[in-house]
């Protein structure tokens, strides 16, 4: 089969590999779409994948064409979500609840061969059913859309909550959509990309702009949400939280990003900052709000490409250009 594939740091190409073989409890997916993500740009960095060359791609949905002896639960011909998490369930911290921080945590797409091909291989537990009313062909948004009910699941959000996102790429607009959903009496979205920003707007933010000085809000914001994973951005916003406020650091940063933190000012003004990673508990919960049309994904899905043309999908997400980018195998 055609599929992407990340041999070495900084080299993709688009290439045959053998066809994915289901085991007992394994399905085979022919993938409708596969979106890209920051996770792919750090993975083509030698960042994150354990071992290269790898095929990338977790985000993704298609129909079920083969299925493991053991399978019962979906059947050839359904369509399907795939959560890419990959836990032991054996570390401490699978058996606290918590397998997004498991010991030997591992993604498929991230770990091993993804959904940037023309059929990916997942554990039949991964899989959601979509309702007939789904494009398939959407339902790549589902991924990262469970990243950001993860989010705010970590954040705990209470009602009247003022926010600020930085980034207006597509997590910033889902958070932000998501902010306009549990409560928040304002959203206001910092971001230099104007194309990016004036999608914001077309959404409903509160406030729009390039700059956090432009909002004249110097008490700040009760919740801070870095969407972009830039050390500019993270630096700026930490000095944005409010008296009891948190910063919420969503943004996939490089390694060797670094910020400066105040101790003083956080004992002193209850400052909380914390983490969100990727996927617990969320992905039926997000697949759930999708096929409740929480998403436009007419909005979020600005190019799709078919798959011989992973690279320059891969340079365009780099480039800023678009929102979700998705290559159609």
């Amino acid at each position: 089969m055609k599929a992407a594939l990340i041999e070495a740091p900084g080299k993709v190409s688009v290439t045959q590999v053998p066809d994915p073989t289901p085991g007992p409890r394994e399905v085979v997916v022919d993938v409708a779409a596969c979106g890209l993500c920051g996770t792919d740009l750090h993975i083509l960095q030698g960042e994150f994948a354990p071992v290269l060359p790898v095929v990338p791609g977790h985000e993704f949905a298609g129909e079920v064409v083969g299925v493991g002896g053991d399978v019962t639960e979906v059947s050839v011909g359904d369509r399907v979500a795939v959560d890419p998490s990959l836990y032991c369930h054996e570390c401490a911290y699978c058996r606290a609840g918590r397998g997004n921080l498991c010991d030997r945590w591992g993604a498929i797409g991230v770990t091993v061969a993804g959904g940037a091909a023309e059929y990916a291989v997942a554990p039949v537990a991964n899989c959601v059913r979509l309702p007939d009313h789904v494009d398939v062909r959407d339902a790549a948004l589902i991924e990262p859309l469970s990243c950001a009910v993860r989010g705010y699941d970590v954040l705990r959000s209470t009602l009247g909550a003022e926010v600020l996102i930085y980034g207006s790429g597509t997590m910033g607009l889902m958070m932000l959509e998501l902010a306009k959903r549990t409560g928040a009496v304002s959203v206001d979205v910092l971001d230099v990309n104007p194309e990016r920003l004036a999608t914001a707007r077309s959404l409903g933010v509160s406030r729009a702009a390039a700059n956090a000085d432009e909002l004249d809000r110097p008490q700040g914001w009760n919740l801070v949400v870095d969407a972009t994973g830039n050390a500019a951005a993270i630096q700026d916003g930490l000095g944005r939280v409010a008296k009891g406020g948190t910063f919420l650091q969503f943004g996939v940063a490089d390694y060797a990003t670094t910020a400066v933190i105040e101790p003083y000012k956080i004992y002193n003004q209850e400052i909380t900052i914390t983490g969100s990673m990727a996927v617990l508990h969320s992905y039926e919960r997000a697949a759930a709000l999708f096929a409740g049309g929480v998403l436009d994904p007419s909005v979020f899905i600005s190019d799709r490409l078919p798959l011989d043309d992973y690279a320059e999908a891969i340079d365009r997400f780099k480039a800023g250009k678009g929102r979700k980018i998705v290559v159609t195998p």
